[in-house]
């Protein structure tokens, strides 16, 4: 069972929808749009075996110094055995090649981020500066983060973490 984790390229969008789908009906994570993927596709890395996704993540940039990684899926075949693990590593090595020090997730899977280094977080953790900014972004991530109220049907039953590389 070797597998490789490497950038997303916009061939592999399909696939990422196709990892993506079993979550959606499960109504676990929220479903994206295709042309959502396309404009993402350089955020993405993938985990791939013999030519199959079997693996994806995300690190979207939300302020100069903080990151968030979202979209993490395995799938289900290939759960415990650290492709999730490897996915996050490599969004990491990518957060700190750009300069950011602090990781933002929003989880149902809080042991698994907590063994990576990741705490649970309170309400303000960005100054008041920094926050007024981030309140003009169309973001949802980014309005996840800030815990605005009209994204909290969203996030229900979630654990906001962070982690500062």
């Amino acid at each position: 069972m070797t597998y490789n984790v490497r950038p997303a390229r916009t061939s592999d969008v399909r696939g990422i929808l196709a990892l993506l789908d079993p979550w959606v009906q499960r109504r676990v994570l929220l479903g994206k749009e295709v042309v959502t993927l396309f404009e993402a596709v350089q955020e993405f890395v993938v985990a791939e075996s013999d030519g199959e996704l079997i693996g994806c993540g995300a690190l979207h940039v939300m302020w100069e110094d903080l990151g968030e990684i979202r979209t993490l899926i395995v799938a289900d075949g290939w759960l415990n055995h650290g492709v999730g693990g490897a996915i996050v590593a490599s969004l990491e090595a990518r957060a700190r090649e750009l300069g950011l020090t602090r990781l933002f997730c929003l989880t149902f899977e809080v042991d698994f981020f907590a063994r990576r280094g990741f705490s649970p977080i309170g309400e303000q953790v960005v100054d008041p500066d920094v926050y007024s900014q981030l309140l003009r972004s169309p973001d949802e991530g980014v309005a996840e983060f800030l815990d605005l109220a009209h994204v909290k049907p969203n996030t229900l039953g979630n654990t906001r973490m962070l982690k500062h590389l």
